[in-house]
This record gives C-alpha cells, sequence and structure tokens, in this order.
C-alpha cells in the first residue's frame, strides 16, 4: 500500500462509522500522499503572508490607502496583527513577506520584485519577467521554510486593492464578467463597488489577458503577492509540502498554479469558503471543497490559519489509540448495496 492508502487504512480501524469524520479524513489522507508516509505529522507550521501594492487603488477601488498595506505588515512584523493573534491560538509562525510594498519595512522577509505595481486600469500591472520572478520566489521560499523544519505552510496576502486584481483575474482566467464575480472587498459603498467594476472592465479591455497563458494574466492583471502565493503552491509540487488556501485571492494564486502546473492541487488544501463571489467558482474549477463556511473575508491567512485546530483535532482521533481491536470489537464494514 502507499501512503494515502496506508492512512486510509488507519482512519477506518478507528472505532467510528467508516468515514465519518468525513472531509477531514480526507485532507489527512491527503496530506499522507505529500509527506508520502501514513505516520502524518504537522506539528510545525507557519504562514506565509505575502505583501504588495497595486496601482489601480488611484481608481478609487477600495476604502482605504495604499499605506495600510505597510501597516499591517508592521503589525505582522510586530507580532499583533488578526493572524497572529489566531496563529498563536494554532501555534503557528508568522512571517511577513514584502513582494512589493509602496513603503518598506523592517523586519519583513525581503523579496521585492518591484515597487508595487502599476494601474493595471491603464496599463499592465508589471511586466511578463517580473511575474515569472515572482513565481520562482514563492517556489524558493517553500524550499527555504521546509529546510527550517516546517511540515504544513499556510498562505496568506496583505495588499490593498488585491480584491480588484484577484477578480479581474478570475475573470480572465474563468470566462465570467466582472458583474458577475466583483464583491465589495473590505466593505465599499454602492458607489465604490461600480468604481471596482468599471476599474476590472478597463484594466480587462486595455490589457486583454491571454487565459490560455495564466503568466500573461498574472502580469496584465495581477499582483505582486499574487504572484508569490502562485509561486508558493508551485514550491509545494517541488518540495512535497501541503499547502493551505486561504480566501479568494490565494484561491486565485492556486487557480494560477494550477493552470501551470494541474498536479499542484495535489498538494493544496482548501480551508474556508470565501464570501467573495469568484471564491466559489474557483473552488469548483479546482475541485476543492473547503470545510469552514463562516463567511469570513479578512484575509492575512486568518482563514487559512482556522484550518489548523481541525486538522489537530483529527490527527489526534487518527494516532489515538480508540480503534476496533482495542475495543474488542468487529470493525464496521461497507454496506452500501448489501440487503
Amino acid at each position: 500500500m502507499n501512503a494515502r492508502e496506508q492512512a486510509q487504512w488507519k482512519w477506518d480501524h478507528v472505532a467510528k462509522p467508516l468515514h465519518a469524520l468525513g472531509l477531514l479524513e480526507e485532507l489527512i489522507v491527503k496530506i499522507a500522499g505529500i509527506q508520502e508516509t501514513a505516520d502524518v505529522r504537522i506539528d510545525k507550521r507557519c504562514a506565509l503572508v505575502f505583501c504588495a501594492d497595486h496601482g489601480v487603488v488611484a481608481e478609487g477601488v477600495s476604502q482605504s490607502g495604499s499605506e495600510v498595506t505597510a501597516l499591517v505588515a508592521q503589525s505582522i512584523v510586530e507580532g499583533t496583527a488578526n493572524v497572529n493573534l489566531m496563529a498563536g491560538s494554532a501555534n503557528a509562525d508568522v512571517y511577513a513577506v514584502d513582494m512589493g510594498m509602496l513603503n518598506p519595512v523592517y523586519g519583513t522577509l525581503d523579496r521585492r520584485i518591484a515597487t508595487g505595481t502599476a494601474n493595471m486600469a491603464k496599463q499592465t500591472a508589471m511586466t511578463y519577467e517580473q511575474a515569472q520572478r515572482a513565481l520562482q520566489t514563492g517556489i524558493d521560499l517553500v524550499g527555504e521554510m521546509k529546510e527550517k523544519g516546517y511540515q504544513i505552510i499556510l498562505t496568506g496576502e496583505m495588499g490593498i486593492g488585491n480584491t480588484t486584481a484577484s477578480t479581474a483575474m478570475s475573470c480572465a482566467l474563468l470566462g465570467f464578467a466582472p458583474e458577475e464575480l466583483t464583491g465589495r472587498g473590505a466593505g465599499l459603498s454602492d458607489e465604490g463597488l461600480l468604481r471596482k467594476k468599471n476599474a476590472i472592465e478597463r484594466a480587462l479591455s486595455v490589457n486583454m489577458p491571454d487565459s490560455n497563458d495564466p503568466v500573461d494574466v498574472l502580469a496584465k492583471v495581477g499582483g505582486l503577492e499574487i504572484a508569490g502565493m502562485a509561486g508558493a503552491f508551485l514550491g509545494g509540487v517541488k518540495h512535497s509540502v501541503p499547502i493551505v488556501i486561504d480566501g479568494v485571492i490565494s484561491a486565485v494564486s492556486a487557480l494560477v498554479a494550477a493552470r501551470i502546473c494541474p498536479k499542484a492541487k495535489d498538494f493544496m488544501l482548501p480551508s474556508h469558503m470565501s464570501r467573495e463571489p469568484a471564491a466559489l467558482r474557483i473552488m469548483d474549477e479546482l475541485n476543492l471543497n473547503p470545510i469552514i463556511h463562516a463567511n469570513m473575508a479578512l484575509g492575512e491567512g486568518t482563514g487559512a490559519v482556522a484550518l489548523l485546530p481541525l486538522l489537530d483535532m483529527a490527527l489526534r482521533v487518527y494516532h489515538g489509540l480508540h480503534t476496533f481491536d482495542d475495543l474488542g470489537m468487529d470493525a464496521y464494514t461497507p454496506q452500501e448495496g448489501k440487503k
């Protein structure tokens, strides 16, 4: 038996009805396949919060200005941000990764590709070469984290204006109109939502991203932090590490990675279903089923962190001694089709 089969065999011998822990069992089996062992361990874990700024903010698509990106990055470095507080409960380390903020923050992992993106409503957000560099940066960063002993990596992001970029990318990659996928992000007014839709429409019209080339989509209407996260999902394949998807921005990064390398889906773990309209479409495309439905839309990797306690509880059962053999009873067997 391979590692996945061994893990499923182990689940089937825990004293409970077959598959009674549902998606939690499936996630543990998937991790077993990634780690190539049924002795699944995720004791050392970290969140990588990719940070960058977006020129499209000039179009009035966000409630706050680009300066907030650096402010939140600073709070992550100081350990006081929302993701840090949640990660503290989940025993996870948090790293802020500067992929291209307008204002660098001391203490972040400096992986700057550019000083933010250009205004995609008027020109391409970045060059093709910059998108490629950002992807490789994410791949390499996963390798660095694995060398540090991390067994599972959570993705997160911080970048004012990035729901606009991720929605534009979703439209380009999935073939939907901005009217169908554009959400309110961090609480836009009706007027702000209209500006956001119009900016996305102009970005798609001006740049004409090639849906058959995910790197082209990244370069023309994406973001540096989105590209870095996409690279992290590709790094999961290269370095055999499970990578957890956060919300819709992380999800579109996962979609880019899957378009570049379909095998990347085998190394992705979904966490929560974002309330952004594009999230459901992306998860359907990836054939992934998030287990947390809490109407979350905070970002920073908070939804990904929220998955950890559920995985920890599942692993307590998985590694426990509450088996049919220990109880001296017959194991449950499949009953489908029996009369």
